[in-house]
């Protein structure tokens, strides 16, 4: 077992999800070399892991869209000699890149029915049964690998680390709020002027909030600020600012941290940050939830709940209540109560 493929080209928060298996792999097979594939733009954010060689985009939404695009990196790949190949990803596109490199093993879900021309061993990945971590670790199962999974590991780049420090340096002295209101998924998002009334809920008890936002997120953040009144002593605005592994060293020296489900939010919380996450259209069982101890889920139970695995553009039922109903008192009652709660992160450690 020389050469290790794993294939992740999801989104931010399944890259995330996936450093458990990639953590069993270097546990199983030290002296490999284990390549980390991503979707693009992500790169950049795992570069510092120790538990892999090397970390590759893949432009899905680029120049490598189209389905011969795949085929010919597969092609590309076979040249490299894998060993093993593991697709924790179910489209076509990932299929056609894994048949086309060659490797003798190759693992990927026994679903949709063209993975079972794809890949030499499938595993059935449990949807109901399983929350998302261990739907990824049952990828080691052929491979005769424990299954039971780390808790992720997320080693950041020092310059990023640096750059945080840098830029909340003087400001996280006391308790100090992190907030996002963005996410990928229009129907995910809380109120951005919910976000703004809890920052000046919060600013009452003393609490100082950090502002974050993505590209593309700059209103909405905008929209927080302006709701929430508050002078620049209380609130750092560092929306729109920060590339994505400053963004993750920044919410890793939050007191606690408010956020929809999205992306950044696994970011938070496999770094032993306290979590409050705002699940609307999208509910626990799904298995994306933030875990720990020291995460908290915000719901409201509504019988159209979930109306999918990531939300829809709008509101089948157009009125949001599923969000709108969670409201700033309880979000920073959450929030507070959560302060202190931080613990180190083992090496290693069970997930749990």
């Amino acid at each position: 077992m020389k050469k290790i493929g794993v294939w992740q080209t999801a989104f931010l928060g399944d890259a995330v999800l996936t450093l458990p298996l990639l953590q069993r792999l270097r546990q199983a097979y030290p002296e490999a070399e284990i390549q980390f594939f991503t979707r693009g733009g992500l790169a950049g954010l795992f570069q510092a892991l120790s538990f892999v060689n090397a970390v590759r985009g893949f432009d899905k939404r680029g120049r490598d869209k189209s389905l011969a695009s795949a085929w010919r990196l597969g092609q590309r790949l076979a040249g490299e000699r894998f060993d093993v190949w593991i697709s924790t990803h179910r489209s076509l596109r990932s299929a056609l890149v894994a048949k086309a490199s060659g490797a003798p093993r190759r693992i990927g879900y026994n679903d949709p029915w063209f993975n079972k021309l794809a890949y030499t061993e499938t595993v059935d990945r449990k949807f109901r049964e399983l929350a998302e971590i261990e739907r990824l670790m049952e990828l080691v199962g052929p491979l005769g690998l424990d299954k039971t999974p780390p808790w992720p590991k997320l080693e950041l780049p020092e310059p990023a680390v640096l750059e945080a420090a840098r830029l909340l340096d003087g400001f996280t002295d006391g308790p100090v709020l992190g907030i996002h209101p963005g996410s990928v998924w229009p129907t995910k998002r809380w109120p951005a002027e919910y976000f703004g009334q809890t920052m000046a809920l919060a600013a009452k008890q003393g609490v100082k909030s950090v502002l974050f936002a993505g590209p593309g997120e700059e209103s909405a953040a905008a929209r927080a600020l302006g709701a929430s009144g508050l002078r620049e002593d209380a609130v750092l605005d560092l929306s729109g600012r920060l590339s994505l592994p400053v963004l993750a060293a920044c919410l890793g020296r939050m007191s606690v941290y408010l956020s929809n489900d999205s992306g950044p939010m696994h970011l938070a919380w496999v770094q032993k940050t306290p979590v409050v996450a705002l699940f609307g259209p999208t509910v626990r069982e799904l298995g994306f939830f933030p875990r720990g101890e020291g995460s908290t889920v915000l719901e409201t139970d509504l019988p159209c709940r979930p109306c999918g695995l990531h939300g829809p553009k709008q509101c089948p039922q157009k009125h949001h209540d599923c969000m709108r109903r969670i409201t700033p008192e309880q979000a920073c009652a959450a929030a507070l109560g959560l302060i202190g709660a931080a613990s180190p992160v083992e090496a290693d450690a069970p997930l749990g």
